[in-house]
């Protein structure tokens, strides 16, 4: 047994491939990442659950945003702030595969879930009749199509269809991005077109339409003679156009790298390159409970 977990940890454990001064500045930056997004989640898991009034539709979707997210900083910014101090992923092979499932896993049901997001939002904004009917039982039928829909993804390299093993500097785990076969390239592409490109265009349709809806509303109430409310209305504009940017950081260099395997399969990219897109995407849980949470409420009643 002995034997085997020391064949295990060498399969992982690689040669420096950066200066040792990289690692130490990616192990503090993942070190404040972590400390920054366990507490902000945290703290809209204890919120939400000490005051059950706040459950309604919207925020049981954020609920499980901050579930979500808490599991991306535990498993993923935690084990990579470790890794980086150490210089190499020195866990062994088993952890490697587990780390990766995991953070794809929470990674694609936190992505989704600001999808399933923007669409409720779309909904009580742009269709107020579709808004009427959302409900708790509605935002929870979403939630687990949303939870099982990336299950179904993020499975498929545990059973053989791609795989998870390190990634960059090699000190964290994810899919096998620089894996040169037809069998993981086909894997990238159909990953890149559903779990990517798919949910980042609801969410800019979305969102694009929100923004617009809001701005006809305005204009409509100050033709009315209707109360003024352009401070509350401003308010709800940064907010969403937040919500955009907010993801498009966290998101989108992960997706231009998606896009870029899948067009030239054969690219080389080097190991800092590969890995920055990885950890832009783990700053999200520390952006997501302030934007979509602590400003949720006033967003929805100001739309």
């Amino acid at each position: 047994m002995e034997s085997i977990s020391t064949t295990d940890t060498a399969m992982t454990v690689q040669p420096t491939i950066f200066p040792r001064v990289g690692y130490s500045i990616l192990s503090y930056l993942m070190f404040v990442n972590t400390l920054l997004s366990v507490f902000n989640n945290l703290l809209v898991i204890a919120v939400m659950l000490k005051n059950v009034h706040f459950l309604n539709a919207m925020n049981v979707i954020i609920l499980s945003l901050a579930v979500s997210d808490l599991m991306i900083a535990t498993c993923g910014s935690a084990i990579v702030t470790i890794t980086n101090y150490q210089g190499s992923f020195f866990l062994g092979d088993g952890f490697c595969v587990f780390q990766g499932f995991a953070v794809n896993y929470f990674g694609l049901v936190s992505l989704c879930t600001l999808t399933l997001l923007a669409y409720e939002r779309y909904n009580v904004v742009c269709k107020p009749m579709a808004g009427f009917k959302l409900n708790v039982r509605r935002s929870s039928q979403g939630l687990l199509f949303v939870w099982l829909y990336c299950l179904f993804w993020a499975i498929f390299p545990l059973l053989g269809w791609s795989s998870y093993g390190p990634e960059g500097v090699q000190t964290s785990c994810s899919l096998g991005w620089e894996e040169r076969s037809w069998n993981n390239y086909s894997y990238l592409i159909f990953y890149t077109l559903m779990c990517f490109i798919l949910p980042t265009a609801v969410i800019v349709y979305c969102y694009s339409n929100v923004l617009m809806s809001m701005r006809k509303i305005n204009k409509s109430i100050e033709l009315q003679g209707g109360e003024n409310c352009s401070e509350d209305n401003e308010h709800a504009v940064r907010m969403v156009l937040a919500m955009i940017i907010a993801f498009f950081i966290c998101w989108l260099p992960y997706t231009a790298l998606s896009v870029v395997v899948v067009v030239d399969p054969e690219i080389y990219i080097p190991p800092l390159v590969a890995t920055m897109p990885m950890y832009f995407a783990k700053t999200s849980p520390v952006y997501n409970p302030i934007i979509y949470f602590l400003t949720n409420k006033r967003v929805c009643y100001s739309a």
